[in-house]
């Protein structure tokens, strides 16, 4: 009987030493990554805009953006340290056609009128081949690549970490498609891909937190005729918050 007791009892013990050293006890089971969100709802609940034009609905899943001016359509929430992840479709027009995500944004007011201004990450399916790079809306334009006269460093824009603006980054827009768009803000630290190149990496202090902003660049057509070809379109728009 003592025998069998104390076999029990060294048993117990070295499976709870077990339990101790395992490293799914180790482990917290609910740990975990914090979970995007999606930003586009049937009703955009998450947006508002700023601006006395454009419109924006949403169409299986889609939104869609139209504009007479340099638009964007701005979340009522501001954001801090982040990853953005989203597609943008471009139109098939032969009328000048731009987008970007602004990030960080700010309201600017100017004559009594709000317009928003900070980061954006661009989508230029110009000849220039810009999409991916960096420009500060209403402030200090182009940021990366270097403008020959339209960038305005100042000394809140510490590094470039990635330098000239290469071949790759210019071939990472695919015009006609949906684009993936990934922007990561860790404090000063910010990086932009463009379907999983790295086209931004940049170290800039001007701005720590703001809103989320999906422009249309405005379309002169539908101010003069209400032609409606000129079209921007984003999908799968997800935001994961960071510490």
């Amino acid at each position: 009987m003592l025998k069998n007791i104390i076999m029990t009892f060294v048993l117990l013990t070295a499976t709870a030493t077990y339990a101790e050293q395992s490293p799914l006890k180790q482990s917290p089971p609910n740990q975990s990554l914090p979970k995007p969100v999606n930003l586009i709802d049937e009703k955009l609940s998450q947006f508002t805009n700023i601006y006395d034009y454009g419109s924006a609905q949403v169409n299986d899943g889609e939104l869609i953006l139209k504009a007479t001016d340099n638009w964007f359509f701005t979340t009522k929430k501001t954001y801090k340290n982040f990853i953005l992840t989203a597609e943008v479709l471009m139109p098939d027009v032969s009328e000048y056609s731009n987008s970007g995500i602004m990030f960080r944004g700010q309201i600017k007011t100017d004559n009594n009128r709000q317009q928003a201004m900070g980061y954006q990450a661009e989508v230029d399916p110009s000849e220039r081949k810009w999409s991916g790079g960096l420009y500060d809306q209403a402030r200090r334009e182009w940021l990366h690549p270097v403008h020959a006269t339209r960038s305005f460093p100042d000394a809140d824009f510490e590094k470039n970490y990635l330098g000239a603006w290469t071949a790759d980054m210019a071939n990472a827009y695919r015009h006609l498609q949906w684009n993936r768009y990934r922007i990561e803000c860790r404090g000063s630290d910010i990086k932009i891909y463009l379907n999983d190149v790295l086209t931004t990496h940049v170290k800039d202090n001007k701005d720590s937190e703001g809103f989320i902003g999906l422009q249309h660049h405005g379309s002169e057509l539908l101010k003069t005729t209400g032609a409606t070809n000129n079209i921007v379109r984003f999908r799968n728009v997800f935001i994961t918050e960071l510490e």
